[in-house]
């Protein structure tokens, strides 16, 4: 119960903050793809500070790291909640991913490291029922009090949850163990935070910057790359590098890394998009934005209820049924018009939670189980990383098609609204709303075609939604499982 607190902390703020992204974004003057990076700069540093997360333990012990963790991370949110502008606040993100990064591998691994291996897939389904109150209750309940008190107070909300797990850190974790020594790689270490730091700010500034006619971007990809090349060729050469080179001989665990990668594509993409879909092109309260949040978690702790039976299923088959719940949400948004209904995104959001909870447990226990171990903090590690990483790009990828297709769509339907146009003569209630000789009926005109425009980008962007999660379900032919 301790770790599972622990883990759903950090889980709260993945979701809390996405349901007030239309607010601080009015309050803080930012743009679409500038508030966006509240949401990528906490999930990028959660990355770059996750593989960190063995080394910490063995040189200071389980307990040590979880008490600091917890302890920053409840003041960084203190922060968040305090900031007055959008550097702040993306600042203090970054502060509060560094300090939550350790959390969730680390309790996943007391989780694993406390049950025998039989006892194993039920022990994480009830870790991860437990974890996905968070998700559930955080954007419901914050929704309503940024709605009644304004964004700040989804981050102080967190601040008495922080307290709590502390405390029964302080008390029921007692894990002192320290390794005899050790030891870190800051080469590789460096050049794979470099990669990832300069590689996920190409991705969110491309569009806005127009990609390579950049000098900033075409710097940021030649350091990604010389980044990556140094990572590799030191790993392939040291005697012990940052991250195990020798880990992806294991087959099911280089697949698992491969399905993790596009579960984190899959995992926090539609609650970033969705809010600001929501009140952007439909006018939502938060209140109403926060329900929406919350009915992705309430399927998701249904799927984890399902597991806490099913895990003794043949995994890919749950794994194939979790993709394709995901990928089928992805095509019924994707069809959805400018009148969408509240039921309509609530039950679809809610299928998609469904697979999110079918796929998590089965996919653990496929990735670590041909696997040593002994090697399982490390490769935990290995695992949040890779899930991180594939959570930020993917956001910044699917912003930049939403931006792109919108500008696209108003450049090619602001064609046809010209009086030029002969089948306006025949749209009597066209001319009664849109008169195209009236500055101010076109100034609507224009406001509506550009609402229409953005509602196809994020249609867009559910479409590859979809195709991602279809894409996942070929690779899981490929494990070997054994019994």
């Amino acid at each position: 119960m301790t770790v599972t607190s622990v883990t759903m902390l950090y889980a709260m703020t993945v979701t809390i903050a996405n349901v007030s992204l239309p607010q601080m974004q009015g309050a803080l003057s930012a743009t679409t793809d500038q508030i966006a990076l509240v949401v990528t700069f906490n999930i990028i540093a959660t990355a770059i500070a996750t593989p960190m997360s063995g080394w910490l333990a063995a040189r200071f012990s389980r307990r040590t790291i979880l008490i600091w963790g917890v302890t920053g991370f409840t003041a960084a949110s203190l922060a968040c909640g305090l900031a007055t502008s959008l550097e702040a606040l993306v600042f203090f993100r970054v502060l509060q991913g560094a300090f939550g990064a350790p959390l969730v591998p680390l309790s996943q691994a007391t989780v694993m490291d406390s049950y025998p291996q039989e006892q194993r897939g039920s022990a994480m389904a009830v870790f991860g029922m437990g974890v996905v109150i968070g998700p559930v209750l955080a954007p419901t309940i914050g929704g309503i009090l940024s709605e009644l008190y304004g964004w700040r107070w989804v981050f102080f909300m967190i601040v008495p949850c922080g307290l709590a797990a502390l405390a029964g850190v302080m008390i029921y974790i007692q894990d002192r163990r320290k390794a005899g020594s050790s030891y870190l790689d800051w080469t590789g270490f460096l050049t794979l935070s470099v990669f990832i730091a300069s590689f996920q700010f190409m991705m969110d500034r491309g569009e806005r910057l127009d990609w390579f006619d950049s000098s900033t971007i075409l710097l940021c990809g030649a350091v990604a790359v010389m980044a990556l090349y140094l990572f590799i060729a030191h790993s392939a050469t040291a005697d012990r590098p940052f991250l195990n080179p020798k880990l992806l001989l294991d087959r099911n665990y280089t697949l698992g890394l491969m399905l993790v990668f596009m579960f984190g594509m899959l995992n926090f993409t539609p609650a970033t998009l969705m809010p600001s879909l929501l009140q952007g092109v439909r006018g939502y309260p938060d209140s109403i934005i926060g329900y929406v949040l919350g009915a992705r978690g309430v399927g998701t702790m249904l799927g984890f209820f399902v597991m806490f039976w099913g895990n003794k299923l043949e995994p890919r088959m749950l794994l194939a049924l979790g993709f394709g719940l995901q990928g089928l949400s992805g095509v019924l948004i994707a069809g959805f018009n400018i009148n969408m209904t509240t039921f309509d995104v609530l039950w679809t959001s809610a299928l998609q939670g469904l697979g999110v909870g079918l796929i998590w447990v089965p996919l653990t226990i496929v990735t670590f189980r041909t696997l040593d171990p002994r090697q399982t903090a490390e490769a935990t590690a290995i695992f949040h990383l890779i899930r991180n990483f594939g959570s930020s790009i993917f956001i910044s990828i699917s912003i930049a098609v939403a931006q792109r297709s919108a500008r696209t769509n108003y450049a090619e339907m602001s064609e046809f609204a010209s009086p030029m146009n002969e089948a306006l003569n025949y749209q009597f209630s066209f001319h009664s709303i849109y008169a195209l000789d009236s500055a101010r009926a076109l100034a609507g005109l224009s406001s509506e075609i550009a609402r229409q425009a953005v509602m196809i980008g994020y249609l867009n962007t559910f479409l590859l939604f979809a195709a991602t999660s279809f894409a996942a379900i070929p690779i899981l032919f490929f494990f070997r499982m054994r019994k």
